[in-house]
């Protein structure tokens, strides 16, 4: 579960990345997002230091990292050049609105 500031903004942010609406519920000011077998939770309510800068990271895998890559540069997201890691990921690193780094990535000598 994220805090975040903003339910709807931060909605908006992870659908660029391809995620979907499992659940929400406004009045919470929560959602739960779903992409595959991946669900995350965004939460309002929780954000007790909104002016707080995060310190999460997460760490996606998706099944093929190029193309995702493409896919959120088409959705309008600004995200940098994919890299290769000293440890022999292709990734690339983002920030979603609220600071939470997200670092996606692949191990493409194995598909994972």
């Amino acid at each position: 579960m994220l805090p975040v500031r903003s339910v709807a903004a931060s909605v908006e942010f992870y659908r660029k990345l391809g995620f979907g609406v499992e659940r929400r519920n406004d009045d919470w000011a929560w959602a739960m997002l779903r992409f595959d077998e991946c669900r995350l939770m965004l939460d309002q309510s929780i954000n007790l230091h909104p002016e707080a800068p995060r310190q999460s990271v997460l760490y996606l895998y998706p099944e093929d990292v190029v193309e995702y890559h493409q896919q959120a540069r088409r959705n309008g997201l600004d995200v940098p050049d994919l890299d290769v890691t000293f440890y022999g990921l292709t990734e690339f690193r983002i920030d979603d609105p609220d600071g939470n780094r997200l670092w996606i990535g692949q191990d493409r000598s194995t598909g994972t």
